[in-house]
């Protein structure tokens, strides 16, 4: 299979330099490109100068991840992309198990490796951990990841999987089914819309599959920390455009509904951390979602709606209340 792994950079010539030198030894089954959403500093420079061997393509300004990639994309031919951000460091044959996978089993559209943490190797990463999931209320988790609460790694997670969502920070997909769903929802510009796509993709019969056989390490948080609010905006926000677009519509609505109260408690509870902006993130990301409602509403596909899209009626419930913070258990219950 034809593989092409594209990085998107804004700005990382710092990150570019660190960790794509490992990509460049670890990837000659791959042709390697660099999508730069139109970078001031010397990103590149450093490209040009050091790594005549990968194509970078040049978008004219600022896309975000979900415009940037759509963007890029069109560019390249591939029979299988791989989304990388540009703060992961690969593995040795990082990319055969998952490129056998393809190979043997296609219905897989969408696949992910294990995600480990690169400044706690022995633990798993926020972004997407051992494979994602979301519980009834649109709230997203993973395997070894619930919110804060990292496990981890003891094997546990060596499988292949079929799961819900797989992370941007490195997804592989086939490219007649990222062209099939018209890419990324740029209206996201970013966080949350992997979790849209495979959604989406899931919605018309594909399948996303985690591969524990090949692990990466990501960096995390190297566009917007955690403690930026528009990232609280940004992910309360596109949960909702998720929501709106992914369900049917009574189950939407009532979805919607809970969420309101439910986002209105987290908004109170940064408010007593004495993070008012937070709080503030949240109102603001309400108040965007009603006001581009109708827009996001229609743009809702005909489909065979995944109505057993959950593994959990409430993770916030099951992980604030009865503190469980290990996905196994949560399963178990």
């Amino acid at each position: 299979m034809k593989l092409a792994i594209v990085i998107l950079n804004w700005n990382g010539s710092k990150l570019l330099k660190e960790y794509l030198p490992k990509v460049v030894e670890y990837s000659s089954d791959a042709t390697i490109y660099v999508i730069d959403n139109a970078s001031t500093d010397d990103s590149i420079g450093v490209l040009s100068s050091n790594y005549p061997q990968v194509t970078v393509i040049s978008n004219k300004k600022n896309l975000g991840f979900a415009g940037g990639y759509n963007e890029g994309l069109k560019h390249i031919n591939a029979d299988v992309f791989c989304l990388l951000n540009s703060d992961v460091e690969v593995s040795q044959d990082w990319t055969v198990s998952i490129l056998n996978a393809f190979q043997s089993n296609q219905e897989i559209a969408i696949a992910q490796p294990k995600i480990l943490d690169l400044k706690n190797r022995e633990y798993f990463e926020y972004a997407g951990a051992g494979g994602g999931f979301i519980d009834k209320l649109g709230y997203p988790f993973c395997r070894g990841r619930i919110f804060q609460s990292l496990e981890k790694d003891t094997g546990q997670y060596n499988d292949t999987k079929e799961v819900f969502w797989a992370t941007g920070a490195c997804m592989f997909i086939r490219r007649e089914v990222f062209n099939e769903l018209k890419g990324f929802d740029a209206s996201y510009f970013a966080h949350q819309e992997e979790i849209d796509l495979c959604w989406r993709a899931k919605n018309i019969g594909h399948k996303v599959y985690y591969i524990g056989k090949s692990h990466v390490y990501h960096l995390g948080g190297s566009t917007l920390k955690n403690s930026n609010p528009n990232k609280t905006f940004l992910n309360f926000r596109n949960s909702l455009y998720s929501i709106t677009k992914n369900l049917p519509p009574k189950a939407a609505f009532k979805v919607i509904f809970i969420r309101l109260l439910l986002d209105g408690v987290a908004a109170l509870h940064f408010a007593l951390q004495l993070r008012p902006r937070h709080s503030f993130a949240i109102l603001r990301a309400h108040f965007s979602f009603y006001k581009n409602f109708s827009r996001v509403f229609k743009q809702r596909e005909k489909a065979n709606f995944v109505l057993n899209y959950h593994v959990t009626k409430s993770i916030v419930w099951s992980h604030f209340v009865h503190q469980v913070k290990n996905f196994n258990i949560l399963v178990k219950d």
